[in-house]
């Protein structure tokens, strides 16, 4: 085991559940800081509880700016391409009935990737005579590669999580995106799993969809989400209109359709702005450092952790140095023990972390230091002995 510190890139003053616990789960329900929680408990008292005594028609649509433009500057587009709806699975669902794939065109996807991903166009394939086709996420493979391989002429949509829920693996969107380029396929993108660690690019990317979810590391609350959507799509009428969407919202016409310009279409409804509210503050503590700080800090702690577990037998489902590897989603597994067991074993000493797909998933945040990993290490050495 290294005998070096790493330390917090962030105050840990600001999680109390550090105090008595280590926490390694931010990939499932991530810890809100302090700041955001602040800013909610503000809203909520100074605002929201009081109805429209201290929030006009006019101040509700204003609401979303705020957030619109942090969200912009995380995911790398113009603001008017930034949808903010009540969660990820709002839009993804969406999609396939904007893209529209023609009977007998494929739909490439990833067979273990998350269901809000591949649902939707499992739904849509099946009602238009459409393929579907999923790679699967192999160990000794490279899943880029995988998915590249099954692009070909029919291909109509690649739809994929940028970081792999129950892997970490990563796929390389640029050779995706340049794939997917040569036949004309759509290119549809979930960073849930990797914004707020890596940087997230859309605007190189070229994706006609780039959606992540509020929480996790982003560190705001469930009920809202960001995305960014292509030009193309914000030219079509959206599939499920709801009465936010339109340019004048409190024109209360219930006779006509009309649509916002820009991604502002996408938001349906009064949503979750307590959870905005949080989003933002989230969002303007997380960019004052850098994606390149975030995720190098990630890789640091992630070699500990390998270094320290291979010693007692737990495997990585990717060494950390293969490009496919991403540095803070790690999940290991044992040839003798069951990760069942181990994560009880974790959870009786206050330390939290995940299992997916029958390995305990570590996902590490920029408050977690090397306590923490060398915590974990030592309760896994106790099972081995």
């Amino acid at each position: 085991m290294a005998n070096f510190t790493i330390n917090a890139l962030i105050d840990r003053s600001n999680y109390p559940s550090l105090n008595d616990s280590v926490y390694l789960n931010q990939a499932s329900l991530g810890l809100i800081g302090q700041p955001a929680v602040q800013s909610m408990h503000d809203f909520l008292d100074k605002i929201a509880r009081h109805g429209n005594l201290r929030m006009t028609d006019e101040e509700e649509v204003g609401f979303f700016e705020s957030l619109r433009q942090r969200g912009a500057r995380l995911l790398n587009c113009s603001p008017d391409r930034l949808a903010i709806i009540a969660s990820a699975s709002e839009l993804l669902g969406q999609l396939p009935f904007l893209i529209r794939p023609t009977s007998g065109s494929c739909i490439v996807a990833v067979s273990t990737d998350f269901p809000a991903i591949t649902r939707p166009w499992i739904r849509y394939a099946e009602e238009h005579d459409c393929a579907l086709r999923f790679v699967d996420d192999i160990a000794t493979e490279n899943l880029t590669d995988g998915l590249i391989d099954n692009i070909d002429s029919r291909t109509a949509v690649v739809a994929i999580s940028s970081v792999q829920f129950s892997t970490g693996t990563m796929v390389d969107i640029p050779r995706l995106r340049e794939a997917c380029g040569r036949v004309n396929a759509r290119l549809v993108v979930d960073v849930t799993q990797a914004a707020g660690i890596l940087k997230i690019d859309s605007q190189h990317w070229q994706a006609d969809a780039v959606v992540t979810s509020g929480y996790k590391w982003l560190g705001g609350h469930g009920g809202v989400a960001i995305a960014t959507v292509a030009p193309g799509l914000l030219e079509q009428d959206t599939p499920l209109p709801g009465w936010m969407g339109t340019t004048n919202p409190f024109d209360f016409d219930a006779t006509t359709l009309t649509f916002a310009t820009g991604a502002r279409r996408f938001t349906q409804s009064t949503m979750s702005y307590i959870s905005m509210v949080g989003l933002t503050t989230a969002l303007e503590n997380l960019m004052t450092l850098s994606a390149g700080q975030r995720e190098a800090h990630s890789r640091r702690l992630a070699h500990r952790l390998i270094q320290g577990t291979q010693t007692y037998g737990w495997t990585p489902f990717r060494a950390l140095e293969t490009p496919s590897a991403s540095p803070h989603i790690v999940t290991l597994a044992h040839s003798e023990f069951d990760v069942e067991r181990a994560r009880d074993a974790l959870r009786r000493n206050r330390i939290v972390c995940g299992t997916r797909n029958g390995r305990i998933r570590i996902s590490l945040a920029p408050y977690n230091n090397s306590v923490d990993i060398d915590a974990l290490v030592d309760v896994l050495a106790t099972l081995e002995s």
